[in-house]
């Protein structure tokens, strides 16, 4: 059937002698038929001449119509985007003051609701518009949406808030989707703060879940967390779970390090009372802001503690197998976390989870506490042992693991340990797993020399670093809360960005910028091969690696946020870098110095190999033509999911006329000033915090040092500016010597959090640098060294 009306319908709907109603119905025929069938209808034969219907008088046509060009144009975009300035237009004169256009099909004193509805979510398909005009008018069109929602209602009857809301939070949506307005963005987070203490269930669960979306903007999330407090009150108040449920994705939203402690302990002190249904997301998100935003990590020990023992059993085997991989892995906690975790177990009530935490870390670690008569070797055992009986097969087989270590740290109660072992619950238990370690570890205990046991023995090496596994389980259990800045990346139009995946790399440069980039190589991973524009995003192919032309001049950028990239008699590129966190907005300046037009402007990024994974890129389509004399900006945002050591590529291609007025291409690529020391967040210490902290990280592995010659005279407030602009905090009154420089500093990726340390040691009388940098990560350290050193 969809086949046989496929061809006819199209023409019945475009055609000027069909009757209105008949246009109506055709177009929601033709809607079912594509979403059945999605390829029976020809992409670009009709699409001008339906585009056009959003100017239908009739507005049963014209809603119809927007429903279908927006289910058309999310297929194909290109071929619909004329529908963008026609929808601006139809919108502006509905909701504009100084129009008439549909006042008279009004709902409850709300002109054309659910068409005003429809054409701003067609209007989500796209990036903003770059047309001044349009744009300046859809702004119009916001601003006077959001005006209106301040008036008194015209009258008293819910559909009139129900018209009028539905109007308003589209018009949010469409904001949060344009990311480029921050005023607006505010103004939409204040209205939205209005709806939170409304005594209309809906609109207090809508202005949450919007909320949610403009907490990952950096232009509103600072306003977000104005509104801390009544979202906290909602959580202890509300009485319907699903608002609830969306204050707790909120706080996680909007957590960052200013407020983490505070949104963390009103969390957990929910939890206690919190409704079932949503007590395991909870215990997720918790572990993940205080491992995320963890300064001191004897916090988290005590807030993955305090979970386990509030809702233990909500606590999945990926929380406490987190908390015992980040105690494995720091030294410093790892005194602090034994003496915790016995503390806990001497509770009268004490959780399966809590046993498995604290037979795990005393087998590693009890002997940090061993010194205390109060935590002697064998109270240790006997605490556990108390518990043993109680427990399930699993952990009865893990508290084994635990004695065998004890026979190893403690010589004294190997007797005893001994003779657990021999029982015959554990000799002859019917779980064969149980009763293999039982065998295995008497004998272990009885045959081994001590030297032989310490080697079989010894302590758990450190747990390689890799995506916390609680992230994953939140991904796969709830993505839109856990990927809401990907969820809002998505909803936009995104450009062509190429990624090449040759691994090959070169060497003998610094950030091994060079990467080859053969066009057969390229997978265009954000959208379908044309740009938004219409401008083909691809490559020419080049038969070996392309010079990057601003090396190493990209170097000088590490420690500068804005400057020009490169400039001739053609073109300037400047840029403007802004991060928060592990988040980064990139904007791009293209000027073009001559006084004719550039035609085909084609800018692509490119992240190679390993790169690809490291750092996600989004960019904003750019016009494909720029005037003579103009200026265009394009925004690209950056995530950084793990460390990286290479710099992504921009490749620009475009045409132009020389002073002979004959055609000239611009073909060059450049590295883009994205370094992994962008993504540090400053860190306050005294002298004694930070010398402790620089005597932790002592490891061969964790320091890299350079020393090397000036290039430059060694100015002090020079070398204060550029290690400020370096990412960490400089750090006054710590080092002894006052011409030594320290700063201190943490890295932040999606993945985890890199503490940095970085000491600076000139000699003016050699005119001569030793530069030191230790970090938890090696190759960070290493890479930092590398690239700082060479900035004097």
């Amino acid at each position: 059937m969809a086949e046989a009306f496929a061809q006819d319908l199209p023409k019945l709907l475009v055609s000027g002698d069909t009757i209105d109603f008949v246009k109506q119905s055709a177009a929601l025929c033709l809607l079912k038929l594509f979403r059945i069938c999605p390829d029976l209808l020809p992409p670009s034969e009709f699409s001008s001449r339906i585009v056009h219907l959003l100017n239908d008088q009739h507005l049963g046509v014209v809603t119809s119509a927007a429903s279908l060009i927006e289910a058309l144009s999310k297929k194909w975009p290109d071929e619909y985007k004329g529908c963008i300035s026609l929808a601006i237009s139809r919108l502006s004169r509905i909701v504009t003051a100084g129009y008439t256009d549909l006042q008279d099909y009004t709902y409850y004193f709300v002109p054309a609701p659910w068409l005003c509805v429809k054409l701003l979510r067609l209007l989500q398909n796209y990036p903003p518009p770059e047309d001044p005009s349009n744009k300046s008018r859809l702004m119009e069109c916001l601003e006077g949406i959001l005006n209106k929602a301040m008036d008194a209602p015209k009258s008293k009857k819910v559909q009139h808030s129900n018209a009028k809301n539905a109007v308003l939070f589209e018009s949010i949506a469409l904001i949060i989707h344009m990311d480029t307005e921050p005023s607006l963005l505010v103004r939409a987070c204040n209205q939205l703060g209005t709806f939170l203490s409304h005594r209309e269930t809906n609109l207090r669960y809508l202005a949450l879940e919007s909320m949610c979306l403009l907490a990952t903007s950096e232009f509103s999330h600072e306003a977000v967390k104005r509104h801390q407090e009544t979202i906290i009150n909602s959580l202890k108040t509300e009485r319907d779970v699903s608002v609830r449920q969306r204050a707790v994705d909120l706080l996680y939203a909007m957590c960052d390090r200013s407020n983490a402690a505070e949104i963390v302990f009103e969390m957990l002190s929910y939890l206690e009372t919190a409704d079932y249904s949503i007590r395991e997301e909870m215990v997720l998100k918790v572990a993940i802001l205080a491992e995320k935003y963890a300064t001191d990590y004897t916090w988290y020990v005590d807030v993955i503690l305090k979970l386990i023992r509030i809702a233990g059993d909500y606590v999945s085997e990926e929380v406490w197998y987190r908390v015992i991989q980040i105690v494995v892995n720091r030294e410093d906690v790892q005194g602090y976390a034994a003496k915790t975790v016995f503390e806990a177990l001497q509770r009268p009530a004490c959780h399966e989870n809590m046993v498995k935490v604290g037979g795990y870390i005393l087998g590693e670690f009890g002997n940090l506490i061993a010194g205390d008569a109060r935590s002697s070797p064998q109270v240790q055992f006997e605490l556990l042992h108390s518990k043993y009986h109680l427990c399930s097969i699993a952990t009865r087989s893990l508290l084994l693991s635990t004695y065998v270590k004890f026979c190893n740290l403690f010589p004294e109660i190997k007797g005893i340990i001994q003779e657990v072992f021999r029982m015959d619950h554990n000799l002859r238990n019917p779980d064969a797993e149980l009763q293999q370690r039982a065998v295995e570890y008497l004998q272990l205990s009885k045959v081994a020399s001590p030297d032989v046991l310490a080697t079989i023995l010894e302590e758990m090496p450190p747990f390689p670093e890799k995506e916390s596994s609680l992230l994953a389980k939140l991904k796969k259990s709830k993505p839109h809360v856990e990927e809401l800045v990907n969820q809002a990346a998505e909803k936009k139009q995104r450009p062509t960005a190429m990624i090449n995946h040759d691994t090959k790399q070169t060497s003998g440069q610094l950030l091994d910028i060079s990467p080859g980039l053969e066009s057969k190589a390229l997978v265009d991973i954000f959208s379908s091969p044309t740009a938004a524009n219409g401008v083909q995003s691809t490559v020419a192919s080049t038969n070996g690696e392309p010079a990057v032309d601003n090396y190493p001049d990209v170097l000088k950028f590490a420690t500068k946020n804005s400057g020009v990239l490169y400039e001739d008699s053609i073109i300037q590129i400047g840029y403007k870098l802004e991060t928060r966190a592990n988040l980064a907005r990139l904007g791009m300046f293209y000027g073009n110095k001559t006084n004719y037009s550039f035609t085909d402007f084609s800018p692509s990024l490119y992240c190679s190999g390993v790169l690809n994974n490291q750092l996600i890129a989004q960019c904003k389509t750019v016009d494909s033509t720029i005037t003579g004399g103009s200026q265009v900006q394009q925004l690209i945002n950056f995530v950084c999911e793990q460390e990286f050591h290479r710099c992504p590529l921009l490749h620009l291609i475009f045409t132009f006329s020389d002073v002979s007025n004959r055609q000239q291409s611009f073909d060059k690529s450049f590295a883009l000033p994205i370094f992994i020391n962008k993504f540090f967040e400053p860190t306050d210490m005294s002298s004694e915090q930070f010398f402790t902290r620089w005597k932790q990280l002592s490891q061969s592995t964790q320091e890299n040092q350079k020393i090397f010659p000036a290039k430059l005279p060694i100015d002090r407030e020079q070398i204060r500016t550029k290690l400020s602009g370096f990412g960490p905090r400089l750090l006054q009154d710590v080092d002894p010597n006052p011409e030594n420089y320290v700063c201190a500093g943490i890295i932040n990726t999606k993945m985890q959090q890199i503490g940095t340390l970085i000491r600076l040691e000139p000699n003016k009388q050699a005119k001569m640098y030793r530069l030191t940098v230790r970090s938890s990560r090696d190759t960070v350290a290493s890479h930092l060294c590398d690239i700082l050193s060479q900035q004097f």
